[in-house]
């Protein structure tokens, strides 16, 4: 049952309250306020009984002073405030009515056990912590001196016992202590160790910061400092090392030694320079490799004004076909042989033979006049070829192609440099090969140009960058249009608008000429159709005819006929009105599955149409199993008849041309006719029909449609 407000309990916990709040602001104690009042409620208690006992205690005021000690009340202002409230509030909430002069009287009696009890407790207190910092004093040192014994003997055996070598010099550069691993590198004992200077210590190969950051360290300017450091060992070897070097200094910080700490890296520095070796080196050869010559070729083209350079890229002609007769064992055989021979034709300083792969070789020459010792330099590989190479028995011809490029350092990089020598050294291949040839600015730009075309055909059809042109086909009898020649363009972004002689050649080469063609077939035959729509047709002719060539990829391709066939019924356009151009060159010789597509498309009415008639090695008897049905005479054998009186002898070729084509039911078409003499001349000797800038240039489809209502109209 809890006790009233205002009963004995509520006053002593008021007395606690008051008492609480007094003292607790110089208490050292981590606990609240309410914390503390509830620890300071017992001895409020105890004070209030020992007040109102029948005989007075001492002890119970005592121990409320000892108390206040043990909750850490030792703050001198603690006793003060503790003793004031008690003088105050003590016998106020705590004594009895009717005895107020003797319960003062014990009060007073209480405050001076409780001072003494509180003085007593302060000093024992005092005295433990002293003793038990001396303890701890007496412990520290003890420790301080075991630790510094263990310190040293951990010292001692890192010292002895670490792998790398570790060595101590004053600041004159006097060795003072060395360790086993240091004199193990070394090869010495420790006397020929211990009594050298560190300043004997240089060699040959020592960076020009080593020395410098030594003098800066022993000065004071520096704490450490890292290099990798060559030293000379007693037998003349070279011992390299991973060298930091520290300067230790005393209590005062002044400097005082230097600790070299050596890592050997001998045995790694030699299996780095083999794995450098053979990193760039061909290991086949021995030769310098594409990596290492790229190295030499930009140290020399970033040298002086005055420098200049001499460069030959050799290519070995038909090696392929040694590889693929004889296998690559022979193959190899070769190369070695090939590089030892290159190898002593570039023997003068400042030359240099490497292998860049394959049966690729360049050779370097340096100096400040290379003009003339770069063409002696080849003429001396050329002259090394000329013996036969023997292996297996074999004497082998070896041959070469050789592109040189000779300049000033400094005007272009390794890499064009190297781009120019293999254009060139192709040149020379494509001139029938075992020569060299001088770099070209001039060819060097178009062959850099028909790469880049090379590069860019794949995309351009994707962009729409094609388009057509259309030169019309006139009957010479009567002067009407009966059809017109797709011709292909292409509107280069940089370039401009190219014909087909600058890219259909390189559309073969990488086979786009398949996609490319099929693009032109479609767009030809869709030009047809709409010519039909607004022109309609000749009664006796039939519709306009559109002639689109056909490249030899094209003709060999699987889907030619049914690509033709699919474009035809899609477009909705009757097979005549179709005439696909082949050349004379393209048909030399070809078999029957190479014609067979052709008569299939010849059977469903296409025309075929036998393009640069002429130009090949025409066999005319070979005319009659060929699916053909036009000869386009080519326009070397009309192009006298532009002048009167034109030449007797191509007219009567012409003349017997278009006499055999005529008896063998095929028609003539005449190309390049230019003005109306010739165009005559051709209609006299019975030519069928002609193309040419006399009756129009190659031009939109619109143009043609227009030349036909002028002839429809008369």
């Amino acid at each position: 049952m809890t006790a009233e407000p205002d009963g004995p309990e509520g006053r002593l916990r008021r007395f606690a309250t008051i008492w609480s709040r007094a003292v607790f602001p110089v208490t050292s104690t981590s606990l609240t306020r309410p914390e503390f009042e509830e620890r300071l409620l017992p001895l409020a208690r105890r004070l209030s009984e020992a007040l109102r006992a029948r005989a007075f205690d001492a002890e119970a005021a005592k121990a409320v002073g000892a108390a206040l000690v043990d909750a850490h009340c030792t703050d001198p202002d603690a006793l003060s405030h503790s003793l004031d409230c008690v003088d105050a509030y003590l016998v106020l909430y705590c004594g009895e009515d009717g005895h107020q002069e003797e319960l003062r009287t014990r009060c007073s009696r209480l405050q001076h056990a409780m001072a003494a009890g509180f003085a007593r407790a302060l000093r024992e207190r005092t005295l433990a912590e002293q003793e038990a910092i001396a303890q701890a004093a007496l412990q520290a040192q003890g420790v301080v001196a075991q630790a510094l014994h263990a310190s040293e003997a951990r010292f001692r055996a890192v010292f002895e016992g670490a792998a790398i070598g570790i060595g101590i010099a004053d600041l004159d550069g006097n060795v003072l202590q060395v360790n086993g691993a240091l004199m193990r590198m070394f090869g010495g004992s420790e006397q020929t160790v211990r009594g050298r200077n560190v300043r004997e210590w240089t060699h040959a190969d020592d960076a020009p910061q080593v020395w410098r950051l030594y003098e800066e360290l022993v000065r004071g300017e520096r704490e450490h400092y890292h290099v990798e450091k060559a030293f000379c060992r007693p037998d003349g070897t070279a011992l390299w090392t991973n060298l930091t070097v520290s300067l230790l200094r005393d209590a005062d910080g002044d400097p005082r030694y230097q600790l070299a700490l050596m890592e050997d890296t001998t045995e790694r520095r030699l299996l780095n320079l083999r794995l450098r070796y053979e990193a760039t080196h061909d290991a086949l050869t021995g030769l310098p490799n594409r990596t290492l010559f790229f190295e030499r070729l930009e140290k020399v083209l970033a040298a002086g004004e005055n420098q200049r350079f001499g460069l030959c890229y050799l290519d070995l002609d038909g090696f392929k076909t040694i590889n693929d007769s004889l296998g690559h064992a022979a193959g190899d055989r070769l190369l070695v042989e090939v590089a030892d021979r290159l190898q002593s034709c570039a023997t003068a300083p400042g030359e240099m033979v490497a292998r860049l792969g394959g049966d690729e070789f360049v050779a370097l020459t340096t100096g400040p006049e290379t003009r003339c010792e770069v063409d002696e330099l080849a003429g001396r590989i050329m002259n090394a070829l000329i013996a036969p190479v023997s292996v297996d028995g074999r004497e082998l011809t070896v041959r070469g192609s050789i592109g040189i490029v000779e300049g000033a350092a400094g005007e272009r990089s390794a890499a064009e440099v190297l781009r120019s020598a293999d254009i060139t050294m192709y040149r020379a291949k494509s001139a029938g090969g075992n020569r060299f040839e001088l770099a070209d600015p001039e060819a060097d730009a178009r062959a850099i140009t028909r790469n880049g075309l090379t590069t860019a055909l794949p995309t351009a059809l994707e962009r729409g960058e094609f388009f057509i042109e259309y030169q019309p086909l006139v009957h010479l009898g009567d002067g009407s249009v009966r059809g017109a020649e797709a011709l292909v363009r292409w509107l280069h972004p940089q370039h401009g608008v190219l014909g087909p002689d600058r890219f259909i050649p390189l559309a073969e080469h990488t086979g786009l000429i398949v996609p490319l063609g099929r693009w032109v077939l479609a767009q030809s035959v869709r030009q047809a159709r709409e010519w039909r729509e607004r022109h309609g047709g000749n009664a006796l002719t039939g519709p306009l005819r559109v002639n689109v060539n056909l490249s030899p990829c094209q003709l060999s391709h699987p889907g030619l006929v049914q690509d033709t066939i699919d474009i035809l019924e899609r477009e909705g356009l009757e097979p005549r009105a179709l005439c696909l151009e082949v050349t004379e060159s393209a048909l030399i010789g070809a078999d029957d599955d190479l014609l067979k597509p052709l008569r299939r498309l010849a059977e469903m009415g296409v025309d075929i149409a036998l393009d640069d008639f002429g130009t090949g090695y025409s066999n005319l008897a070979n005319l009659r199993r060929l699916p053909v049905s036009i000869l386009k005479l080519d326009r070397s054998f009309t192009q006298s008849m532009q002048q009167f009186p034109a030449d007797p002898v191509d007219l009567k070729i012409v003349e017997g041309i278009v006499s055999l084509a005529h008896s063998l039911d095929l028609a003539v078409t005449v190309e390049g006719v230019e003005t109306g003499a010739q165009a005559e001349q051709l209609r006299i000797l019975g030519c069928d029909t002609a193309q040419g800038w006399y009756y129009a240039r190659p031009g939109p489809p619109e143009r043609l449609h227009e030349l036909a209502l002028v002839d429809a109209t008369g």
